[in-house]
């Protein structure tokens, strides 16, 4: 992995302004030769956005002294739109022994997000693409004047996408090119409102072989999480489930090998078998769900029943406020007879993972109340439509949490928001209040006592299939 090096601030605005992320010739060589190592006669070698030229330069490593410069010459073709990266990937050719002469003709400064060249597809050989493309969030590109210029990018046949690195990649498609690889961030798998549209018409036309995905920093400048992914064009262009075997790369060094199953329906996104459950189970007539109880709430509601309650937004010292009001017998019902809440994102212990809790058992008082900005992060009660008992309350919980562990453990929690990369012993994971809402909402209430207890004697059994099969026979 790359060591870690100062950097100027200018260094890094300038890395901003191009989307710029250099790769080490390590990744390389770990991760992406050795699914090359065969072909390398049968190829161009193309990196379109090449930087120091550390993703293909390498090759030359196992490339006779001797033959060198004629492979590099007929092989070999890189670019970048920065002159003094060209400059330096240059300098890094004729360390493997090619001449200045041959490294000025073999790379270039051109920019490539803004046409293909062309000339390459007129050569002998199929142009087989990998590069560390530049990216750049739309959203950053249109609120800073430094990357404003970058938004010619995203006009016409690009009006849709999100980021840089799609554009690179549907270049690729546009121009017919077959085998790429591509070090791009995690979104592209988990991003939803970012990545769908991209996914989908990439997709159309793109398998993914394999991906390596990595939950560690591997750049030297940016925290962003990425992943290489080994990409070959469809024969026949379709939106069929695209299946492949994914390698994670976790802090502690350790692997997760898995499947993954991307399946159209939900625009290719990782994780969707999650959302498949939530479809399918949704019952016919689900419980209504609202969070947040507001200091309004209080103020119009004052009487002579006392409640004791958590200020979701003072939190000092590892703890919250707490504060006791007088409040009427309405609100007060509507405190009391609700009991559950949710913590939406993982503390790093496993005790603290994301889900429902009671709010009694879990702080010893009878609500949490927001006195200022509402933050998707504090802890939120829960209110309930139709009002639950508390031991319909309770079976919620349990069958919520034992679905959310199931698929969690299933799906390696792909289908939360990762919150932070931390030392935890997993990777700590947010809970979208929509999620929790729609999970919710497959909860089979107004159950007779039987089916009640047959429920618990499921979720206690941890038997997610079984629980599937519950769940159909109630809605035959």
């Amino acid at each position: 992995m790359m060591k870690e090096k100062s950097c100027s601030i200018e260094e890094k605005k300038e890395r901003r302004v191009f989307g710029a992320h250099l790769t080490s010739v390590d990744i390389f060589m770990e991760f992406i030769y050795p699914e090359i190592k065969a072909k390398l006669d049968d190829y161009l070698w193309v990196d379109l956005y090449a930087g120091e030229g550390n993703l293909i330069l390498p090759i030359l490593k196992n490339i006779k002294a001797d033959k060198r410069e004629e492979f590099f010459v007929e092989n070999i073709f890189l670019f970048d739109i920065q002159k003094k990266m060209i400059d330096k990937c240059i300098e890094n050719a004729q360390l493997y022994g090619i001449s200045k002469k041959n490294a000025k003709k073999n790379i270039t400064t051109r920019d490539n997000l803004e046409n293909f060249p062309d000339f390459l597809k007129s050569k002998d050989k199929p142009i087989f693409h990998i590069t560390n493309p530049p990216y750049l969030y739309l959203g950053y590109i249109s609120k800073h004047k430094s990357t404003e210029y970058l938004m010619k990018y995203f006009k016409e046949q690009n009006k849709g996408y999100q980021d840089l690195y799609q554009i690179a990649m549907m270049n690729d498609l546009r121009n017919k090119i077959e085998n790429i690889i591509y070090i791009i961030p995690t979104n592209f798998l988990y991003g939803a409102s970012v990545s769908n549209k991209f996914r989908f018409d990439f997709l159309k036309h793109y398998n993914i072989q394999k991906m390596v995905i990595f939950e560690t920093k591997i750049f030297q400048f940016t925290g962003t999480n990425i992943c290489i992914g080994f990409f070959n064009k469809k024969k026949v262009s379709d939106h069929n489930i695209n299946t492949f075997i994914g390698t994670k790369m976790l802090p502690n060094s350790q692997l997760i090998e898995r499947k993954y199953i991307l399946d159209p329906s939900f625009k290719y996104r990782a994780g969707s078998e999650f959302d498949a459950f939530l479809q399918k189970y949704k019952n016919k007539k689900p419980l209504k769900v609202n969070y947040y109880l507001f200091s309004n709430d209080i103020k119009q509601n004052l009487g002579k029943y006392k409640v004791k309650l958590l200020d979701a937004n003072k939190y000092k010292s590892g703890r919250y406020e707490l504060a006791t009001f007088n409040i009427d017998y309405e609100l007060y019902n509507k405190i009391i007879s609700n009991i559950l809440y949710v913590r939406t994102v993982d503390t790093g212990s496993i005790d603290g993972r994301v889900g429902l809790g009671i709010i009694k058992e879990d702080f010893n008082i009878d609500g949490i109340f927001v006195s200022g900005n509402t933050y998707r992060t504090h802890p939120i009660q829960i209110f309930l439509s139709p009002r639950l008992s508390k031991n319909e309350q309770e079976q919620l919980k349990n069958y919520f949490n034992f679905i959310l562990e199931s698929f969690r453990n299933e799906l390696d929690s792909e289908f939360l928001t990762t919150y932070k990369y931390s030392n935890a012993s997993y990777t700590r994971k947010f809970l979208g209040l929509t999620q929790v809402r729609k999970l919710i909402e497959t909860f089979p209430f107004n159950l007779s006592k039987d089916k009640r207890t047959k429920l618990a004697q499921i979720i206690a059994k941890k038997n997610i299939k079984d629980l599937m099969q519950f769940l159909l026979k109630l809605k035959s």
